[in-house]
């Protein structure tokens, strides 16, 4: 090739054009380019002919008839632009420019209009335009990018996404240029533009790939809006195969900084609201969960952000959420805080939904809300519980420290406020299955499982540990063979027998005895424990090692009633053999082999002896053909404390015991006679079908000549019960308690004979019993001299029973330390039972009680109908011997309450509870029948102060009987309410009222309303509690008020209270309605019962009519107790009730209610600052578009804070005495505390959304403003001047210090109010505080004194006032507020009056600069904040 000749220099040259280069064609350009790449690669030479721009036209023509070859247009197509983009690189001006937009316009049209193969040329071709993108001027850049969003409809395969890669460095161009105007206008137009378009599958993936790549281009809201609108597709259009590497990418760009919290939020509600593909999608999450973990850990800001998400809103829970969070918790820095979160999350669902069922002013939708949000969690976490197979093993390692942090979460106390007739499964419950789940899936878990249970056992609280013990029980019951391969583990715990609380150790034992049928070893290993406990010191641990082995005889003996051999069986098949072999017994029985350990028990502590007996009387329980074996045991052991020739035949001194100047039991007598009475109850009375085995025992062979010898145990013991009841009934009381000189007897022989008459006590009750139990079955000949007998063991106990420390007649000496009760064992404990206060355990058993409850109705002359007359004027016609005379009745009746109050100590499994207990709820009638027979039916105007001065008399017993008999009838209507079991009960009382005789005479004061009650119900429970309020209880009380039975009324007012609770709402307003007619039409002088009647009427009231009558009785005790403008008046029209004898307490009891509100306020503003929260940062997981539950719960609150208002309102205008002023003080700095929390909640951090405040939040701050705060500061005042012109300075000092806490609290509580209302006011630009009055009061008010009083001042009093003045100018110039100072003119000067007054004592007056200082503070700081 020859180069071209230069052109002419001159003038006349320079009019013709120059010669055009010689054109190249495409084959010579990829040749050239070829040729460069190989021999001369930095050379920036460039064939003139690209340089001019007439060769343009023939360039793009090439491009175009290489793409219309039909033999592999594609690589054809990319050897040619790669070629020409080569040769191009060489020789970068702004004259190519031109071309580069040329080739990538003319390559772009070519691709969208599919001429051009879209394959891996094609992208290889793209990825180098990208990198020419910057030779292309703006303009052009424009049109590229137009032409991209136009084609983005058209994508429909991977391929066709090539072009995409042009657009992030395309819109960063943009993005930076200086050429177009508006450029980020231009570039969100382009980035909208990509999100409305409608996207493809191939779209949706390529855009995640890219969208990092053009972050820095995208706003915020365009980030969010871009998320959900991927998210929405991927619901869809995404196929599950493609799910990893989507989510993968997203949390590459998430990683980026693009969105966290929106990805972290997509994928968790994504995966958590599939429920298609079944294990394929279960394997699916699983990978996602693997790339979640990986990316928190190459990111922890993701970790927090998830975390984050459950913290701010519970309804983000779903079993996916659950599976992240487990799986966030295996790295290392989540573990402890992902659980934390879990379990948080649980316990407020449970706390929320428990609040919301118990707060009364909550709707009933919100109750449904939060409970349906708790099942959602449980469900949750079950959920991903059972997935746990499906490839995501790596968090099982956290579903086992969830399930015992559950189980560990139960010592909270939410496992006790949830109910089963909630549908919720509660802590402990979850915890459980979770583990149970985890145990039969993954074999892998079952030894950690096991060694957590260990080691919980071990190092836990008691509380803690029985959780973790009936998961061992479960564990042990279902998997039997499973747990076997663990016994080694179980071995170890049993090894700290010694070492673990005594409540637990008995139980793990029980827990571990089905395993003993399938190891041979097991009860051997046990027992060896358990002789070693036995040797400890520790009293605690031989009684858990007593509970323990009767435990183990009481599993033998009922496998044998099951049909089981015995636990030494193997579980597996025998041959004919074996089976021959296993019919003989190999070893003895276990009550045998333990008989000589058991022996050494009746040496040992009088509670070891005890358990030991009640012990026994389980095993006679669980198989009645041992009695006669128990006699044998116990019959050497009776002998030592009974002397049938002696004349005091049982041996009470060798019971009790004096040693080192401390008195205690040796040998609990009286359980050891009730153990051997009921055990002669109990006995078989057909001795020929015993089985010879049953009997082999401590020694005896089972033949013919020891069986009289058998026989005569149980005779033995029946002989002496009957010598014990007479030499009871004949014998000297007096010696058997023991010889008493007031006057020289010694305080230990006095605590001596207070422990005797316990044991003689308990002995009466034996006695009792066993009178009762002959009386069922004697003839009608024998009964009367049984009754007499009866009637003489209840004198005997009520004159024993004054030597006790339970008898009202003592002598008020400190109570005797009795033996611990029954209850008290480990045993017991383990199944849940209570803690029982330090008192005797009684040992009558019901059927007793209900028995002379009866003889007293029958041979008291006690009628139902005919009420307290018939007992006072009535004489004896029939003739007969009055059996139980009015003296006995009260004694009966502290029986009967002492049985109630200990019933529900018992332990709920107990069998012995049913022994003794039986069915308690025949008390009841009897009960109710001897308060109707005694109630009074003399009118209350009846003259008893000459001639019926005995009867008036006889009025005050009745009276004291009555008030027995109904704290008896609370007990068992306590027990009705509280155990479905004896629901029951309310029906019997009802049925046994006799309802038409009861209410008839009373019946109609104050039925207007009343009438309504237990008509038109369908539910017989609910029915049955209203009747037993109208027919009963509503008489009662009307007459008890009119006679001035004032306690009696007061008890009558807790049964109202408490029945009334249980009802429905609508049932229970009804209840209130009745009580607030009753303080307006009964005239009450008695504090107390006028307390109870007003606190039923406001609580029973439903919300928000509780308010309504708290602000109308507020409105009638400010007239009667008087205000600064008003004087007091006596009574009140409109509620008699309230008046001067009774508005201190009714004020208090208005105040508490009103507190208790306030109180509910401070917990739902907790749960609304959490809601804040998440609305101020734009979290919301409300998928189905519902209210969320917290607004309704807002509105909620500003009603009730403005009913609030109303009621305090009115007591800041009374003159109200000391204690209740204080009551107030405290309750309204309660009170605004919560407001100044709301105020604060609502306004958003710097960065969020700011909302407005509703009209009722409006509102409640203008009525708060203009009824309360201007009052309260009124309020304030008064009672300063009040306490500066009291003329008793040294009785008000303490008073003064009190109010030097409350009225600082108060004062700076409202400040900081309105501190956060002028903070809202400015962020909302609405005035908040229109009506509020700038504050004046301070902690004190000092008025400046005259100048004649200065002068009278001494100079002593003057140095002391100094002092006292110099603390309190500093505390109020401390005090200041928004400029606001005090006049230095009202400061007092040295001599004042009131500094003369407090200084009168020295040690009174001047009040502890500790104590100013802390006032001091509580000021400084709200001018500090402000």
């Amino acid at each position: 090739m020859h180069p071209a000749a230069e052109p002419p220099k001159n003038s006349t040259a320079a009019q013709h054009p120059p010669p055009q280069p010689p054109p190249l064609t495409d084959i010579e350009i990829i040749s050239l380019a070829h040729h460069h790449h190989q021999h001369n690669p930095t050379s920036p030479q460039v064939p003139p002919f690209l340089l001019s721009e007439s060769s343009h036209p023939t360039l793009l023509s090439f491009l175009h008839s290489r793409a219309s070859s039909s033999l592999n247009s594609s690589s054809a197509v990319f050897d040619y632009v790669s070629s020409l983009l080569s040769l191009i690189s060489r020789h970068p001006s702004s004259g190519l420019s031109s071309l580069v937009s040329a080739l990538l316009h003319s390559y772009l049209c070519l691709f969208i209009s599919h001429k051009i193969p879209h394959d891996h040329n094609s992208l290889a071709t793209l990825q180098q335009f990208v990198g020419y993108i910057d030779m292309i001027e703006i303009r052009e850049i424009q049109k590229v990018i137009g032409l991209i969003t136009s084609y983005l409809p058209q994508i429909n395969d991977l391929d066709d996404a090539h072009v995409l890669i042009l657009i992030p460095k395309c819109l960063e161009l943009v993005r930076i240029s200086n050429e177009v105007d508006k450029p980020v206008e231009y570039v969100n137009s382009v980035v909208d533009a990509l999100i409305k378009c409608e996207w493809s599958k191939v779209l949706l993936i390529k855009m995640v790939e890219i969208v990092r790549d053009f972050s820095s281009c995208i706003d915020k809201l365009r980030r969010r809006e871009f998320l959900e609108k991927i998210f929405v597709k991927m619901r869809n259009d995404v196929e599950m195969q493609d799910l990893p590497g989507l989510v993968y990418q997203l949390l590459v760009l998430a990683t980026k900084g693009f969105g966290k919290r929106e990805v972290i939020e997509g994928i968790v509600l994504y995966f958590g609201c599939m429920n298609k593909g079944g294990s394929v999608m279960k394997q699916v999450e699983g990978t996602v969960l693997l790339h979640v973990n990986f990316a928190v850990k190459q990111d922890p800001s993701l970790g927090q952000e998830v975390l984050g998400l459950v913290r701010l809103d519970s309804r983000a829970f779903n079993h996916f959420t659950v599976a992240v969070l487990l799986s966030v918790a295996r790295i290392r820095r989540f573990g402890e805080t992902a659980i934390g979160v879990l379990k948080s999350a649980l316990f407020n669902a449970y706390k929320d939904y428990k609040f919301a069922k118990v707060c009364r002013w909550l709707s009933a939708e919100l109750s449904e809300e939060y409970l349906e949000n708790a099942r959602v969690i449980e469900k949750a976490i079950l959920k991903a519980v059972n997935a746990s197979h499906c490839g995501r093993e790596h968090i099982v390692p956290s579903i086992v420290q969830l399930g015992f942090g559950l189980l560990e979460g139960v010592e909270e106390g939410i496992q006790k406020e949830i109910s089963k007739s909630d549908s919720l499964m509660g802590t402990e419950e979850l915890g459980m299955q979770v583990l149970k789940c985890l145990f039969e899936v993954h074999d892998m878990s079952r030894n950690e499982i096991i060694e957590q249970c260990k080691f919980r056992v071990l190092s836990l609280k008691p509380e803690q540990c029985f959780p973790i013990t009936r998961l061992l029980g479960y564990l042990v019951l279902v998997h039997p063979r499973s747990m076997l391969d663990h016994v080694s583990h179980l071995k170890e715990m049993l090894d700290y027998f010694a070492f673990m609380d005594d409540k637990i150790s008995p139980h793990l034992v029980t827990i571990l005895l089905p395993l003993i049928k399938f190891k041979c070893d097991l009860q051997d290993y046990t027992i060896l424990v358990l002789r070693k406990a036995m040797f400890r010191r520790e009293n605690a641990v031989r009684l858990a090692a007593i509970s323990a082995m009767f435990n183990l005889i009481l599993a033998e003996k009922q496998s044998k009633t099951d049909g089981l051999f015995s636990f030494q069986e193997s579980s597996s098949q025998a041959s004919c053999s074996q089976h021959a072999e296993v019919s003989q017994p190999t070893r003895p029985d276990l009550f045998q082999e333990l008989g000589g350990l058991l022996q050494k028990c009746l040496y040992q502590q009088a509670n070891v002896r005890q358990n030991l007996y009640h012990g026994l009387m389980k095993l006679v329980l669980v198989d009645p053909l041992t009695a006669s074996t128990v006699f044998d045991f116990l019959l050497p052991h009776f002998k030592r404390f009974y002397r049938e020739d002696a004349d005091v035949q049982l041996g009470i001194d060798q019971c009790v015991k004096l040693e080192n100047g401390r008195c205690y039991i040796v040998e609990p007598l009286d359980c050891l006679l009730f153990c051997i009475s009921w055990i002669l109850l109990l006995q078989p009375q057909n001795r020929s079908g015993y089985p010879s085995d049953s009997w082999a025992c401590f020694g005896f062979s089972i033949t013919q000549e020891n069986e009289a010898g058998r026989t005569f145990s149980g005779e033995s013991f029946s002989n002496s019960l009957a010598q014990i009841r007479k030499f009871l009934r004949n014998g000297n009381l007096e010696g058997l308690l023991g010889k008493d000189q007031d006057s020289g007897s010694r305080p230990m022989e006095k605590e001596k004979r207070r422990y005797s008459a316990t044991l003689i006590l308990g002995i009466v009750e034996v006695a009792i019993n066993i009178i009762v139990a002959e009386l069922e079955k004697a003839a009608n000949t024998q009964k009367l001299e049984l009754e007499r007998e009866l009637s003489q063991f209840v004198d005997i106990h009520e004159f024993v029973e004054k030597y006790t420390s339970n008898s009202r007649q003592g002598t008020g000496a400190k109570r005797a330390t009795i033996r611990a009760s029954v209850s008290d064992t480990a045993d017991k404990l383990a199944l849940g039972g209570t803690k029982l206060p330090p008192e005797r355990t009684p040992l009558l058993a019901t059927s007793s009680i209900h028995r002379l409850l009866q003889l007293a109705l029958e041979f008291g002359n006690l009628d139902p109908k005919n009420g307290a007359a018939s007992q006072i004027n009535s004489q004896n016609s029939s003739g007969k011997t009055l059996v139980l005379n009015s003296k006995v009745l009260p004694c009966i009746l502290r029986m009967c309450f002492r049985q109630l109050k200990f019933f529900s100590f018992m332990g709920k499994d107990d069998p012995i509870k049913t022994l003794i207990y039986g069915e308690i709820k025949l008390l009841g009638p009897a009960v109710l029948n001897i308060i109707l027979s005694l109630k009074p039916v003399a009118k209350p105007g009846t003259d008893l102060s000459k001639k019926e001065a005995k009867g008036r008399k006889n009025i005050e017993v009745i009276r004291e009987q009555i008030h027995l008999a109904l704290l008896c009838l609370k007990k068992l209507i306590e027990i009705s309410l509280y155990d479905a079991k004896y629901v029951s009960l309310i029906d019997d009382l009802v049925s046994a009222s006799g309802s038409e005789d009861v209410s008839t005479g009373v019946m109609d004061a104050g039925c207007n309303g009343d009438c309504q009650l237990a008509e038109g119900i369908d539910d017989q429970s609910t029915r049955s509690k209203e009747l037993l309020i109208k027919t009963i209880i509503k008489p009662l009380l009307i007459e008890f008020l009119e006679f001035s039975f004032f306690s009696e009324a007061e008890i009558l007012c807790d049964l109202v209270l408490m029945i009334g609770n249980k009802l429905p709402e609508e049932r229970r307003n009804l209840v209130g309605s009745w009580v607030t007619r009753i303080c307006k039409s009964s005239h009450v002088s008695n504090s107390k019962v006028a307390k109870s009647l007003v606190f039923a009427a406001v609580t029973l009231s439903s919300p928000p009519a509780d308010l309504d009558v708290a602000q109308n009785m507020a409105a009638e005790l400010r007239r009667v107790v008087g205000s600064e403008d008003t004087d007091p008046l006596d009574t009140s029209e409109t509620f008699p009730v309230i008046n001067k004898s009774t508005d201190a307490a009714i004020a208090s009891t208005i105040l508490q209610s009103v507190e208790s509100t306030v109180v509910d306020m401070d917990l739902i503003t907790r749960r609304l600052k959490t809601y804040y929260m998440a609305t101020q940062k734009g979290v919301s997981f409300n998928q189905m578009r519902k209210v969320a539950p917290e607004l309704a719960m807002e509105e909620m609150l500003y009603s009730r804070a403005e009913a609030v208002v109303k009621v305090l309102s009115y007591f800041v205008a009374m003159n109200l005495k000391d204690p209740q002023a204080e009551h107030l003080l405290r309750l309204a700095a309660k009170f605004y505390k919560n407001l100044a929390r709301i105020s604060k909640y609502r306004i958003a951090p710097k960065g969020c959304k700011q909302a407005l405040p509703s009209l009722k939040y409006h509102r409640l701050v203008e009525i708060t403003c203009r009824q309360l705060t201007a009052p309260v500061y009124n309020f304030v005042a008064h009672m300063q001047k009040n306490q500066q012109e009291s003329n008793k300075p040294r009785r008000i000092v303490n008073k003064i210090k009190r109010e030097n806490k409350c009225i600082p609290d108060l004062i700076f509580q409202i400040e900081d109010y309105e501190k956060y209302l002028i903070q809202l006011s400015k962020t909302t630009k609405v005035n908040l505080l229109r009506h509020a009055k700038r504050s004046t009061s301070r902690d004190f008010k000092i008025l400046e004194p005259s100048e004649d009083t200065l002068e009278e001042q001494n100079p002593t009093e003057e140095a002391d006032c100094d002092n006292l003045n110099a603390i309190e100018n500093k505390s109020s110039e401390e005090s200041g507020d928004e400029g606001e100072e005090t006049d230095s003119s009202q400061l007092p000067k040295s001599g004042s009056p009131m500094a003369a007054e407090d200084t009168e004592d020295e040690d009174e007056a001047v009040l502890p600069q500790v104590k100013r200082a802390k006032m001091n503070r509580v000021v400084q700081d709200s001018s500090d904040e402000e």
